[in-house]
């Protein structure tokens, strides 16, 4: 089991509140990612489920248990950081068994464990080296199997991979997925990266201010966030934002001739995805704009507009996009997607 559960948690350092009133349900076996810009508590909220960091109010209960007083050795969790602060007199075996060696666990046990995470993390031809003879993936492997060994009733992951280059952030994500899939314990982990989180996780949190901004699978995080911040903050490129205002069921762009607005309420502006729009001729859509830049990435082409009053427009295409900058355009929203924000930056839903 790996339930935990959260209860008005709060976190002060001094007069300064940085986690405020955080209530959150993780189940067992599920991976929860925390996601949110630099200093919004992310991952002092993952030291305080660890034990790391003092709860100032509020509680944790692990499997109905409540812990929130316990030391992080009675908590039943184990802690993968950025870091991996491997012994490097040690072999990869003694690191990954240090921590069964020195709790007095028998050899045969903590053989058996060794090879265990070896085996699933794919490591078994580097048990005797060192971690000086071991690339930057293969030491985040073994402390990984270091926490492994120790059986932890759930993993918690600060920022595993921000230390490794792209192409070893790629093949560790994948690494990650599959130890989760083979594993079925309990995740946590914490990343800045929009790509981690929306490949890994059953859940997504973004937080905000030391506050939950909304939580939910990465598809309704993208297709329905419930507010501006979480619109521009999951997605890349950031969603479209574009003032306007609102009337009889339409709503007019500054500037240009917006379109059907669907429902009741009152909304300052609209929010389109750039792969929800597409670019026809000048008069066609719901404005028009100039064409600034173009990006190619291959697979994918950036057309950055700029739409004079209503600010710039990203708009994702294909490798084969014909325009160039200086092409006078018209921008198309496809209305099954467009999404509507109040003043207070909140989604206007039907």
């Amino acid at each position: 089991m790996g339930s935990i559960t959260l209860k008005a948690v709060e976190k002060w350092y001094g007069e300064v509140q940085v986690i405020k009133g955080v209530d959150l349900e993780i189940n067992d076996g599920e991976f929860v990612i925390f996601v949110g810009p630099s200093g919004c508590g992310k991952s002092t909220l993952l030291r305080m489920i660890g034990g790391l960091e003092e709860i100032s109010r509020g509680s944790l209960e692990i499997d109905g248990k409540d812990v929130t007083d316990h030391p992080p050795a009675k908590r039943g969790l184990s802690m993968v950081f950025q870091s991996y602060a491997l012994y490097p007199h040690m072999s990869v075996a003694e690191n990954m068994g240090f921590s069964l060696k020195t709790a007095g666990a028998p050899k045969a046990e903590i053989d058996a464990k060794v090879a265990e995470a070896a085996r699933i993390l794919k490591l078994e031809s580097y048990l005797e080296r060192r971690p000086k003879d071991l690339s930057g993936g293969q030491r985040q492997r073994v402390a990984i199997g270091r926490s492994i060994v120790r059986d932890p009733t759930a993993f918690l992951f600060d920022e595993p991979l921000s230390n490794l280059d792209a192409a070893l952030r790629v093949e560790m994500r994948y690494e990650i997925a599959k130890l989760s899939q083979n594993l079925n314990t309990t995740m946590i982990y914490v990343t800045h990266d929009q790509i981690e989180a929306m490949t890994l996780a059953d859940r997504i949190v973004v937080l905000e201010f030391g506050k939950i901004a909304q939580i939910g699978t990465p598809k309704e995080l993208y297709e329905h966030p419930a507010n501006l911040f979480v619109a521009q903050f999951i997605g890349s490129p950031k969603m479209n934002i574009l003032p306007c205002t609102t009337s009889d069921g339409r709503f007019h762009l500054e500037g240009g001739r917006g379109g059907a607005y669907g429902f009741g309420g009152k909304a300052v502006s609209v929010g389109a995805r750039p792969e929800h729009i597409t670019l026809g001729e000048p008069g066609e859509g719901a404005c028009d704009g100039v064409v600034d830049l173009v990006e190619y990435l291959g697979a994918d082409t950036y057309v950055i507009i700029d739409g004079g009053p209503l600010g710039q427009i990203t708009v994702r295409g294909s490798s084969e996009d014909p325009h160039k900058p200086g092409d006078k355009v018209g921008i198309i929203f496809d209305d099954r997607w467009q999404l509507f924000f109040d003043a207070d930056g909140f989604a206007v839903t039907a």
